[in-house]
């Protein structure tokens, strides 16, 4: 099960997995991103390290993730003239009786209050439950953190439960919200 061919268009968008034609886009995107603009925001990011090499690794290290039903990650560019809007990632958590996995999405904060987020998010899962074959999708959400709240009840996510001490980060265990969607 690999994603490298997949293909999807929105009304606005295209979503697929990223190549490595993609560096000069990806990168200018990247530098492009504006001043954090809250605390989950990270805002201008140091691409000093992330040389052409490095990025064509990272698309190798996405196409063996997909191979082996690890994780799935897609690109979001617009239809129009191609710009790298953002990522939206798959880790699978569980197959056999399971078929669940999470979702993780980020869109350049200078592209925000576009709806770009919410069309790349609601196709996205069209393709988690159609080709990667996916029951369930869990988003794991800051206890605080209301955007991406307001987005996952946007696509049709239902509040489930909060996870108390759920990830480790920033050196702490951390609380988060649980939103889901099956694919029936």
């Amino acid at each position: 099960m690999n994603n490298f061919n997949y293909f999807s268009e929105t009304e606005r968008l295209i979503i697929r997995p990223l190549k490595e034609e993609d560096f000069q886009n990806w990168l200018s995107e990247f530098e492009n991103r504006l001043l954090a603009q809250h605390k989950y925001d990270k805002g201008k990011i140091d691409m000093s390290d992330c040389s052409e090499e490095w990025f064509i690794n990272l698309v190798r290290k996405h196409q063996q993730l997909a191979l082996n039903d690890t994780a799935h990650v897609f690109g979001v560019f617009l239809k129009n003239d191609g710009t790298h809007l953002g990522m939206i990632d798959f880790s699978t958590l569980a197959r056999n009786d399971f078929q669940w996995g999470r979702i993780g999405y980020t869109i350049h904060n200078q592209y925000w209050r576009n709806g770009y987020a919410k069309e790349a998010v609601k196709e996205t899962i069209k393709i988690a439950f159609r080709d990667l074959k996916f029951h369930r999708i869990e988003a794991h959400i800051y206890v605080d953190n209301t955007s991406p709240i307001k987005l996952a009840e946007s696509v049709g996510m239902k509040f489930e439960c909060i996870r108390n001490g759920f990830i480790f980060e920033n050196g702490e265990w951390t609380d988060h919200l649980i939103y889901y969607i099956n694919s029936r």
